[in-house]
């Protein structure tokens, strides 16, 4: 028998939506035996896998540039449109602002989308190959935020909401999630000999 919980309502500046909790029996679920797969989350390539499967940044396609185009320039827009009508110290908003920041939040919520169905499709398609675990690195996002020359980049990826997504489709098909540690050496490490190139660089794509 399954069971309703904690139903709640929210917006999100724009939609509605109604969400609910589903308490029900778990089913069997088959242990897949196939070799397991490791994952190096970037910002060249949004996942490079071990089996030689790699998932290209869709931060760098037309779609997404053009998008982030019009978004600054709807931005622009809305910031002149309040400098235009400032009295005084204050802002007015005006209908025509309103409308702008309901074009630049459809704008928004159409990117935020984009990404996450491409994650969605992503995940989707690691587990479906059934590796019998997988190892992720534990990246720390915040420190990789406060490189200036990064940090917008590394935000567009959305390393944590890939790792949320994955974890639990692994988890659901049975699949064991490793999380490696952030210091682990694993670029540095060859993966034949376990030699470790101490002085790699960023600019060192293959070393021997």
């Amino acid at each position: 028998v399954e069971n309703y919980l904690n139903p709640r309502v929210t917006l999100d500046g724009l939609h509605w939506y109604v969400s609910v909790g589903v308490e029900h029996p778990d089913d069997s679920v088959r242990v897949p035996t196939k070799d397991g797969i490791g994952i190096d989350l970037g910002i060249k390539e949004l996942a490079v896998c071990s089996d030689g499967h790699t998932y290209g940044n869709i931060n760098r396609t037309d779609r997404i540039k053009r998008l982030e185009k019009a978004k600054r320039r709807k931005q622009r827009q809305i910031s002149r449109k309040y400098l235009m009508n400032k009295q005084g110290d204050k802002y007015v908003e005006t209908k025509n602002i309103v409308k702008a920041e309901l074009a630049l939040l459809k704008l928004n919520h159409k990117l935020t989308n984009i990404r996450n169905d491409y994650i969605h499709k992503i995940t989707t398609d690691i587990v479906k190959r059934e590796p019998s675990f997988i190892v992720i690195e534990d990246l720390k996002v915040s420190g990789m935020l406060k490189n200036k020359h990064l940090s917008k980049a590394v935000q567009q990826q959305n390393f944590y909401k890939f790792r949320e997504i994955l974890t639990y489709k692994a988890e659901r098909a049975g699949i064991k999630i490793i999380v490696a540690d952030q210091f682990y050496p694993s670029s540095k490490t060859c993966s034949h000999c376990g030699a470790i190139k101490s002085d790699l660089k960023l600019s060192d794509r293959t070393f021997i």
